[in-house]
């Protein structure tokens, strides 16, 4: 059973930067689409930004310019760049795996914005 391991939430200031990266026990290409999803308290959860097997990328309209979701064939991993965070960016952020139409899931990374 594939399994997502992530890792670099935490708690920041708004304006500042933080990395997620997100490293399943196979391979970043056993997949025909990875990314990141968040949910906020109360609220259902969302796509932020996913890039496909091909390497087509695609980003939440409130990620757009300021996230960047970066496919690491190295470490095997795939990283969600985040910057200029804002306080209504905080949420649990979840990395996402698919492949022939099956969903799997980590454990959620915090992502807290406050000062």
């Amino acid at each position: 059973q594939v399994q997502l391991m992530e890792s670099g939430g935490g708690l920041v200031q708004p304006g500042e930067s933080l990395r997620l990266s997100c490293k399943p026990s196979n391979s970043i290409f056993e997949f025909n689409a990875m990314g990141w999803y968040r949910q906020a308290p109360g609220k259902e959860r969302e796509l932020v930004a996913t890039i496909t097997l091909g390497g087509t990328i695609k980003y939440a309209e409130f990620a757009d310019g300021r996230f960047i979701l970066l496919r690491d064939t190295f470490k095997n991993t795939v990283d969600l760049q985040m910057n200029g965070l804002r306080p209504d960016d905080a949420a649990v952020y979840y990395c996402n795996a698919q492949v022939l139409g099956r969903n799997t899931w980590g454990q959620g990374a915090q992502v807290t914005v406050s000062s």
